[in-house]
């Protein structure tokens, strides 16, 4: 991939605000996933590559948006008005002459000279004739041709990681498939003498890593394809030689633990080894050792080894990282407005994030052990409070902003 592009922050200074580490991401990570075409079924969620334009009119026809009678909107008014003729959704329909009217039925093309469709519930039928009450304005029930797209417009932007009703459209438009972004490769792996995979048996001073099992399944949820390279011993010359091996064929190394000060944290010297860093250190909690760079061709990026600051900083950090490299638009982290149902302090100067419940009344419940070890903060809460860099303290009724797990994985 390109370089990573360099940027003001010396990682060895103060803390990184999380805007700042976006907008150096935004900045300096380049799309590296090529284009291909894949069926409308095989395009869910996937990111489309260029903008979808349409290739013609949608609807491509003027039509019925109810069941009813084709008039002008000019006879109305005019003594009963003979019904010379039917039309049906699929079939075709003759010119409408002055002082007549149309049976139509949803779907049906509006015949030529229409301009205003009669609801049947709102009209009367005598004998092959129909009264027409007044005050409807011209076009009434009628759907034009372009109403929904017009040919030559964007219907999808690129960059959209496409949804259901997004392929929906483009069947609309009559396309077969649709040209998206290849699938990412991310190469990850945890370090840390003290873990081992479950189901083995761990030593006395051992716990079983989670971590790779989280991460590995947001990056699937974000559309990457994964690569686990299991667990790494806490030693700088086997993991700069591990991430050295997973450059080649992977577009981002991401890896948890090891990142923090401590003389057992060996991430970051590794990575300095193996390739550069381009930041260390964001100010964000849970979470505030993440270190990005690059090895070779590949991205790189250290979460936390916390379960709970491994899981904020992929949403934070991680998740926009892989829109850019898989040319998505950056994914919106869009709070809620809710009610606070707990008093919390912090420092400014950097951005929080808080696990809450929230009640039927839309009061979000902060949950009683905040420790970033805690997995079952994030089981039993409903999403996360935000809480700004300036921000010092919430206290109960203070409207806060609610990211809602389900908006979010």
């Amino acid at each position: 991939m390109a370089q990573l592009s360099d940027d003001c922050f010396a990682f060895g200074g103060k803390l990184q605000t999380v805007d700042a580490a976006l907008a150096t991401i935004a900045a300096g990570v380049p799309c590296v996933a090529g284009a291909e075409t894949v069926a409308l079924l095989d395009a869910d969620g996937r990111t489309l590559a260029h903008d979808l334009v349409a290739p013609g009119d949608l609807p491509p026809f003027a039509n019925a948006a109810v069941d009813g009678y084709a008039v002008r909107l000019a006879d109305v008014g005019m003594d009963a008005l003979p019904v010379v003729g039917r039309v049906a959704a699929g079939g075709s329909a003759a010119a409408l002459q002055p002082g007549a009217a149309m049976r139509v039925f949803t779907g049906a093309p509006l015949p030529p000279g229409a301009d205003t469709i009669f609801m049947q519930e709102d009209v009367e039928v005598r004998g092959g004739h129909v009264l027409l009450p007044a005050g409807l304005r011209m076009g009434a029930n009628t759907r034009p041709a372009g109403e929904d797209v017009s040919a030559g417009a964007v219907a999808l932007p690129a960059g959209r990681v496409l949804r259901p009703q997004d392929i929906a459209l483009a069947g609309a438009l009559g396309l077969g498939g649709l040209m998206v972004r290849r699938t990412l490769r991310v190469a990850l792996f945890s370090t840390g003498d003290e873990l081992v995979d479950p189901p083995a048996p761990p030593g006395p001073a051992q716990r079983w890593d989670s971590n790779r099992m989280l991460l590995a399944l947001l990056c699937r949820r974000a559309g990457a394809a994964v690569t686990d390279l299991g667990i790494l011993p806490d030693r700088r010359d086997a993991i700069a030689a591990a991430l050295a091996g997973a450059a080649p064929g992977h577009d981002l190394i991401l890896t948890s633990g090891g990142v923090s000060t401590g003389e057992e944290d060996h991430v970051r010297a590794a990575v300095e080894e193996a390739g550069r860093l381009v930041f260390w250190r964001i100010a964000i909690k849970p979470g505030r050792p993440v270190a990005m760079g690059q090895v070779g061709d590949a991205a790189f990026l250290g979460l936390p080894g916390n379960p709970v600051a491994a899981f904020v900083t992929f949403l934070c950090v991680a998740r926009p990282v892989l829109a850019a490299l898989g040319g998505a638009a950056p994914p919106a982290l869009r709070p809620l407005p809710v009610q606070a149902g707990f008093r919390y302090r912090k420092k400014t100067g950097r951005r929080e994030y808080v696990r809450v419940r929230l009640d039927e009344g839309l009061v979000a419940h902060k949950h009683p052990v905040e420790g970033a070890g805690i997995l079952t903060s994030l089981t039993q809460a409903d999403g996360l409070v935000e809480l700004p860099d300036d921000l010092t303290g919430v206290a109960p009724g203070d409207t806060v902003g609610f990211l809602p797990f389900g908006g979010l994985l």
